[in-house]
């Protein structure tokens, strides 16, 4: 079966989440750079993705899922960011804070039948990911199998499952550590 196009992701968590209810929240692609709009009074809240690509829409919703409410009525969740060229150091703390967000984007990438690629985004700098970053990421992962996702995390990851008959994405077995 061919990896679902980002307007099928998009399709799916706005059935989910776009709604006027508790967290009136739409995905839209197309964006120069992701980034979070919180809303204000009755205009609801977007997740901005780069272009049309369906890891950056997994990625982005991930960062929704894990920013708590406060976070949600910030712009860009608050969220320290620093651009491609980090150094080190830098790349260190970005590593600390992507662990989250990028092991539910695995559990949703598999909820949907999309490949999974780990993302150091620093390209100009030459610092791939690390693999403490990998092995982070996977123990991650291995933890949400075994205890369940949030909330909303869990109605994203078992409505792309449904939409895509992926099965059971909390099946520890499916990440293997070797393939990220």
């Amino acid at each position: 079966m061919p990896e679902p196009g980002a307007d099928q992701i998009v399709n799916v968590f706005n059935r989910c989440f776009a709604g006027a209810g508790q967290w009136h929240t739409r995905l839209v692609g197309g964006a120069p750079e992701p980034f979070y709009e919180p809303g204000e009074g009755d205009a609801g809240s977007q997740i901005l993705f780069t272009l049309d690509y369906a890891a950056s829409a997994l990625h982005e919703v991930a960062h929704w899922c894990v920013a708590g409410e406060a976070r949600r009525k910030l712009p860009d969740y608050g969220y320290w960011y620093a651009p491609d060229g980090r150094t080190e150091i830098q790349q260190q703390e970005f590593e600390r804070v992507e662990v989250a967000p990028q092991a539910l984007e695995w559990i949703f990438a598999e909820s949907c039948g999309l490949s999974f690629r780990v993302s150091a985004d620093n390209l100009q700098a030459g610092l791939g990911a690390s693999d403490t970053f990998r092995d982070n990421i996977w123990r991650r992962v291995q933890d949400l199998c075994g205890r369940g996702l949030s909330e909303r995390a869990g109605i994203f990851a078992s409505a792309l499952a449904a939409q895509f008959d992926c099965g059971n994405p909390l099946d520890a077995s499916r990440y293997c550590r070797e393939n990220i």
